[in-house]
Formats: structure tokens, sequence, C-alpha cells
């Protein structure tokens, strides 16, 4: 089977790692050509265009960073979708409304194209090990043709519904997530006065009822970013935070339920945002939190 990906980002190149590792035959589109070099070093081939990439190869995956990427890569003349992709399967995984994968189901249809959609949890560690968790929406069936890869990738599927179901299942999961990383700046602004060690403090909280999985995960880093007032990498910005949020948000609102936390939780990620937050990583939004007196 013949693999491609279309946008190599943190997670597309995690991802490519991944299947190069593995032993697959991988192909690459990304807009800009620089970012696929260390995958092109490591056997990957170069495809001209999303429209070649879509006629050379059987899969295409997808990780793009947001609705309007994904219309410029599968949409327009040279688009995934404008060649010759009749039996072609596609899998987008970018974090998007459910919508979105309802409109890419019916273009590939148009095409006699098979589209299943399967976001992911998990950042770009997990990736690289085949750990992320895969929601996938679209036909049974369809998925049984690409689900020894997508085991490669994830070491849990979950086949959640049709066409839509798996974009619902990765904001609901993400949802807590956000509404925590703002909680966890408002409780360490209350041990703040204690003057402790935040590697030490984050320890305790990761030990607690209180820590969730993500503390035990990320809690080295959240403390470095702490103890140094800045991160020296990006994991997961603010901004895509905020897309995330407003996605959920904007779902509510389509079935009419209220999430009133997380519209709360936003307005301080984008009051972070406006302070220049939007391209740092997650972790100094609690070193912003505090910098603000815990009073934005």
């Amino acid at each position: 089977m013949q693999i491609g990906i279309a946008g190599i980002g943190k997670m597309g190149a995690a991802v490519g790692a991944r299947l190069l590792s593995t032993g697959h035959s991988l192909t690459v589109w990304n807009r800009s050509a620089q970012r696929a070099q260390p995958l092109l070093d490591a056997g990957a081939t170069w495809a001209d265009s999303p429209k070649a990439l879509a006629e050379s190869v059987d899969v295409v995956i997808t990780l793009l960073t947001n609705e309007a990427a994904i219309d410029e890569v599968y949409g327009g003349d040279s688009g995934l979708l404008a060649g010759h992709v009749a039996n072609k399967i596609f899998i987008d995984m970018s974090t998007v409304r459910p919508a979105k994968p309802q409109e890419l189901a019916q273009r590939a249809q148009a095409v006699k194209a098979t589209f299943l959609e399967c976001p992911v949890g998990g950042s770009v560690g997990p990736a690289k090990e085949g750990k992320l968790l895969g929601f996938v929406g679209g036909d049974a069936q369809e998925l049984l043709k690409v689900k020894a890869l997508l085991d490669v990738i994830c070491r849990r599927v979950e086949h959640v519904g049709p066409h839509g179901a798996g974009a619902t299942m990765k904001l609901a999961i993400n949802l807590p997530l956000m509404v925590y990383w703002q909680t966890l700046g408002e409780a360490l602004s209350l041990v703040e006065p204690l003057g402790l060690d935040p590697k030490r403090v984050i320890d305790i909280f990761a030990d607690t009822s209180g820590g969730p999985n993500m503390l035990k995960v990320r809690g080295s880093m959240i403390a470095q970013t702490l103890s140094q007032h800045k991160s020296d990498q990006v994991t997961v910005n603010v901004s895509t935070m905020r897309k995330d949020m407003q996605a959920m948000l904007d779902q509510g609102q389509a079935t009419h339920k209220q999430l009133p936390l997380t519209a709360l939780a936003l307005q301080q990620f984008e009051s972070a945002a406006h302070s220049g937050l939007d391209d740092r990583d997650c972790t100094e939004l609690l070193v912003w939190w505090l910098s603000q007196g815990s009073r934005a």
C-alpha cells in the first residue's frame, strides 16, 4: 500500500516518521518543501502538488492547520480531489468542526473516492511512537481497508459513527483538557505565595486526584516553563487551542448545548493571545496567568 501525507507540520512530520520507521513507503507534500526535508532525508518521496500526491498513492492522510487549509489542499485545480482519484482513500486527521468531514465525504464521493475522518488524540511524542488515539467517522466497511495502517499510527482506533462523529468526539475529549489549563493556572496562583519550587509543586499536583494524565506526561515541561518563565519548545501553541475551543463552542451552539466554562476559558486564552502568546507553547499560559496577578 502506497501512502501519502499532505501537511507536514509537527504532527504530520511525526506521523510520517512513524510510518517510515515501520517500513512503509511514503510520499509527501507540503506548502513549504523545507518542512518535509527530514522525511525526504529518511526515504520519503516528494510530490509537486496535492493532485500529484493523490494520483501517486493508494491512501492519503491529511493533517492540516484549519478548515481554510483543508479547503485549499482538497480543492482547486491542483487539489487532492482534482485528478484521477477513483477508489483512492483519503483520511483526514485534522481537528475541525463536524460539518467539514461531512462536506469532504460528499466531495470525495462525487469523484468516486472514499473519505474517512480520523482526528487523533495525542501530541508529537505519542505520534512518533504510534500511540495516538484515533476517532473514526465514516463507513465501517471502508475503515476495515485501512485499519491495519491506522493501527501503526494509533494505539487505539475507535469507529464512533458516520462522518462528523469523529470530529465531535475529538472536540469532546479535548474540552476538559482545555479548561484544565485555566483551572491549573488558578490553582497555581493559590500556592504561589508559598514560594515552592515549581518542579516540586507540579510533582505534588500530578500525584493527587487533581492531576490528570496531562500532568504526568507534560509535568516536567510545565515545571521548566514555570521556572524559566518561557518555553524553549512549542508542542501545542495557544492559537491552536483557541481554534479548537471556538470549534467546541460552535458545535455546542449548533446542537443547542451550553458550554459556559469553555466560553470563560476561551476569554482568558484570547487575552493571553492579545498579550503576544498566540504562537507560544500552551505551558506559557500558566506563566502569563501568574504574571497578571490572576486578575486577567
